[in-house]
């Protein structure tokens, strides 16, 4: 029986036999044991199924990896010890010293910074586009080596809407799969794959965890991109790999395995950046409500939004939920049932009143963190985003005076009482 999305978030990704646990049970081992030598042989041959190191594999997180796929509406996923790591794996998992990546220019800073800084050192290139681009602009940026293209549904903290379909047609085009961070949305609110997404990641430390209490990130593989049709753009997954015995992914696992079991066994294998069980049984218990608690953080974002709009000592609200908003169309064709709970302003008295302003919130803290069941503050520009100049902070589509403000699931009236008095103070 198909179910819909609120039922998956409960009680997908794990069925109990009879007489076993009623809640994903955590397995909390490195290891697992076997009869014979030759029973552990067939799993480091992926002739079977099972687990044998917790650095490549465990019960739990595969539980809650598939009910994200589920989610998702994909056929694979893995879980990875924070967003970061997701990023890097599922671009590394296609792109080499020598190769190229297309990317929005307004992601999240931290990835900017790990797609800018260390991937460039690893000698990736990319070249990062407004996601406002024109398809001419758009298609000028591919080469002959680019392996991939890379966006967010709703980048962080600029909340630019990303045109899925348009860039997925420019990645198809060129025969390379689109890539979606797909964290602020989540899939409550949207699913790439629908629109034209090959893959999508996810930061689960944020609105899956929801709570502030594991870091955590996911790939979904949509089990649609035909890497063999495309074979010379991706030898990873088309000819052997010699590192695991001989294994042509593509061909031994299809469209629907190859992308997840060659970043298992391979990268995985090679940089361990596993979600440890714990989280993964705090992650399950976030998403087991995600579809209950994604409403409540749009309704109060949407209030707070509304609210400083009319506000004299605020230069700018942005918020793809708010009519007139630059992305609001957008939003409302990938979106329909809500975006996120995260609201970007500026302030007329520029970066110190904004800065003022954050002292003397009170009931909203401030955080290197967001979407969070409590609301949070940031003013990206003296912290995530800091190691940006102002030139690249504006590419981001940041401005020195922005603040970010991620409201949580509290009652708005109290959200926009604690703005009010602290705005009375600058």
């Amino acid at each position: 029986m198909k179910q819909r999305i609120n039922t998956i978030c409960v009680q997908g990704g794990y069925t109990p036999k009879n007489g076993e646990p009623r809640q994903i049970p955590i397995v909390q081992s490195t290891t697992f044991k076997y009869d014979t030598s030759e029973d552990m042989g067939k799993l480091f041959d992926l002739e079977a199924s099972g687990y044998f190191y917790t650095r490549l594999q465990n019960p739990t997180n595969d539980c809650v990896a598939a009910k994200i796929a589920q989610l998702e509406g994909g056929t694979a996923a893995m879980l990875t010890s924070s967003g970061q790591a997701a990023n890097f794996f599922a671009i590394f998992n296609i792109a080499g010293c020598g190769d190229h990546v297309v990317a929005s220019a307004t992601i999240y800073g931290g990835t900017y910074n790990l797609f800018h800084v260390t991937m460039k050192r690893m000698g990736v290139d990319f070249t990062f586009v407004e996601p406002d681009c024109t398809d001419e602009e758009l298609a000028a940026a591919f080469r002959p080596n680019t392996k991939a293209v890379f966006g967010e549904t709703i980048a962080n903290p600029a909340l630019t809407v990303l045109d899925i379909e348009r860039f997925a047609k420019a990645a198809h085009d060129h025969g390379v799969p689109l890539i979606v961070d797909n964290t602020f949305a989540t899939p409550v609110n949207c699913r790439p794959f629908e629109w034209g997404a090959d893959i999508v990641t996810h930061s689960t430390t944020k609105y899956m965890d929801g709570h502030g209490a594991a870091v955590g990130g996911c790939i979904v593989d949509s089990g649609k991109f035909d890497w063999m049709a495309h074979a010379d753009k991706f030898p990873g997954l088309t000819t052997p790999d010699e590192s695991y015995h001989g294994i042509t992914y593509a061909e031994k696992f299809g469209l629907e395995g190859a992308f997840i079991t060659k970043c298992t066994a391979q990268l995985m294998r090679d940089f361990g950046a596993i979600q440890s069980p714990q989280n993964a049984f705090l992650l399950n218990l976030g998403l087991e409500s995600l579809h209950v608690r994604m409403p409540r953080h749009c309704e109060n974002a949407l209030a707070v939004a509304e609210h400083l709009k009319g506000c004299d000592k605020i230069s700018f609200v942005t918020y793809p939920g708010l009519k007139g908003d630059k992305y609001y169309d957008l939003a409302k064709k990938y979106m329909p049932g809500g975006t996120c709970g995260v609201v970007s302003f500026g302030f007329k008295g520029g970066r110190s009143a904004a800065e003022n302003f954050m002292k003397h919130l009170k009931l909203a803290a401030i955080e290197t963190h967001v979407a969070d069941a409590r609301t949070c503050c940031l003013h990206p520009a003296s912290a995530t985003h800091r190691q940006m100049n102002d030139e690249e902070l504006l590419a981001a589509g940041i401005t020195p005076d922005l603040v970010r403000l991620s409201c949580g699931i509290e009652d708005a009236a109290d959200l926009i009482a604690d703005i009010d008095q602290a705005l009375a103070q600058i």
